[in-house]
């Protein structure tokens, strides 16, 4: 009856054992599991709101414009032009980039007949002029610098009251960074000289 006690004694020291390593084990499983949680935050990337959306230094000057609800126009213009490709190319650009609002401000039926695929040429060759090779920022303008477009022609800025303007249209907001470049959006379309 002694040996059995003592058995029984073992057999339970034993158990409390093997109890006590599964729950310390247990404790290391849910560490690890927390550790890994704090592995896949997400870090939040700051950038500027333009439409609604929050242009961010990660995407392209495309994938920022297509987030844009103020951009609908323009987005619709660089897809009907194949300039998508191009202006998600690897750059630097600085664009000046007209708001849904700046094309409204057209004669009636102009931004249509650019759409049409018969004036692809025509409609590449403004868009074109809204983009400068190169990454400018706010910074980097001076009142009366001009600025080589891809189109070729110039464009002119200038500061007015503390505001710039590249040519006849008002810059809204500036420095919407972007991977391969710069936007500035602007309240009208710069249109080419013929």
């Amino acid at each position: 009856m002694k040996k059995q006690f003592l058995s029984l004694t073992a057999g339970l020291a034993l158990l409390a054992l093997v109890s006590a390593c599964n729950s310390s084990k247990t404790a290391e499983t849910t560490t690890d599991t927390s550790m890994t949680t704090v592995d896949t935050t997400v870090i939040v990337e700051k950038g500027v709101e333009v439409g609604g959306a929050m242009m961010v230094p990660s995407k392209n000057i495309v994938e920022n414009a297509m987030g844009s609800s103020d951009h609908t126009t323009l987005v619709a213009a660089v897809k009907a032009a194949g300039l998508v490709e191009t202006l998600s190319g690897t750059g630097p650009f600085t664009v000046f980039a007209p708001t849904n609002e700046a094309f409204a401000k057209l004669p009636a039926g102009a931004v249509d007949n650019l759409l049409k695929p018969e004036m692809k040429k025509d409609l590449a060759s403004v868009l074109t002029y809204h983009v400068v090779p190169g990454s400018y920022k706010s910074s980097d303008l001076k009142n009366g610098m001009e600025l080589t477009t891809v189109q070729g022609q110039k464009l002119k800025l200038t500061e007015k009251n503390g505001e710039w303007w590249v040519n006849d249209a008002k810059i809204a907001i500036a420095d919407v960074i972007s991977s391969n470049g710069v936007t500035f959006v602007i309240d009208g379309v710069l249109m080419p000289k013929k």
